[in-house]
């Protein structure tokens, strides 16, 4: 079970494309931890690892992205990584001096490094999870199949949740149930998806054409890489195959592999993975503190 300690705020930030709603958690001052969701994810998706962190004295603020949950789409044409990025940088120079810590997942680590890339002195120290270069072409169908919910009219929101709970890739549910309540708003016949399908897409469309080992010179600052060690579902492909994580780590010098035994989905809450990005994190601790 999941068992929230730490207050949670809600903070929404201007930036030059609109407002972006995000999740606080721990101090209100101090380095900052931002966490950047998954392609279709919302902040709620760091609420262990927020939680985690926050408890041992990190100030943590997660977003959710443009067309995300309480955060606007943005104009067709408008969405993709370096998009998102330019945000990151914006909420990052607004959530005090210097540099920050920065945690993505999945899209999200593709966007964060997209934010090194263009300004490399932001980030202190990098935790990307389950995500670095060209997923497995296997693991591609059950991330895009998870769509079919947005836009989706659903009678009850029991109803949406025991369809996404009955693939049994979102686990444990103990933190994705919480994450997909409170993406819904009422509609006409039931309830649906705050979350923009349109948005969602053209990411997609815009990921298709990246290649992400592009953005591995830029990381200079320690990183630290959580790999879900199972597939997506079973049978399927890896987000973060283990040839791409090798890849990455000949690449890489700063960075450091922890190897969780979970799927994408679980990687964001089970204890080795809490463990490490603590550590990492650690107000005063180093790459690799206990």
């Amino acid at each position: 079970m999941l068992h929230r300690k730490s207050t949670t705020r809600t903070l929404d930030l201007r930036t030059s494309s609109g407002t972006l709603r995000a999740l606080c958690r721990g101090p209100a001052s101090g380095v900052p931890v931002l966490c950047v969701p998954g392609l279709s994810a919302n902040a709620r998706s760091f609420d262990a690892l927020a939680d985690h962190l926050a408890d041992r004295g990190r100030r943590v603020v997660a977003l959710d992205l443009r067309g995300r949950g309480f955060s606007p789409a943005t104009a067709p044409g408008t969405h993709g990584w370096r998009r998102h990025a330019g945000d990151v940088i914006e909420i990052a120079h607004q959530l005090g001096e210097g540099a920050i810590d920065l945690m993505g997942h999945s899209m999200g680590a593709f966007v964060s490094m997209q934010a090194v890339a263009l300004e490399p002195r932001l980030v202190r120290r990098l935790v990307l999870i389950d995500a670095a270069g060209i997923p497995e072409p296997a693991s591609i169908p059950p991330i895009l199949a998870a769509l079919a919910r947005l836009d989706a009219v659903y009678p009850s929101a029991d109803e949406y949740c025991d369809a996404i709970r009955r693939v049994g890739a979102a686990v444990p549910w103990d933190l994705w149930g919480p994450h997909y309540h409170y993406d819904l708003v009422p509609a006409a016949g039931g309830i649906r998806s705050r979350t923009s399908k349109a948005a969602v897409l053209e990411d997609v469309a815009y990921g298709a054409k990246q290649d992400p080992t592009l953005l591995w010179a830029a990381l200079q600052m320690p990183v630290l890489l959580l790999r879900a060690s199972r597939p997506i579902l079973p049978g399927a492909g890896f987000i973060l195959g283990a040839g791409a994580r090798d890849a990455f780590l000949a690449a890489v010098p700063s960075a450091q592999v922890a190897e969780i035994d979970a799927n994408h989905y679980g990687v964001m809450a089970h204890p080795e993975a809490l463990r490490a990005a603590g550590g990492f994190l650690a107000p005063h601790g180093g790459p690799g503190s206990p």
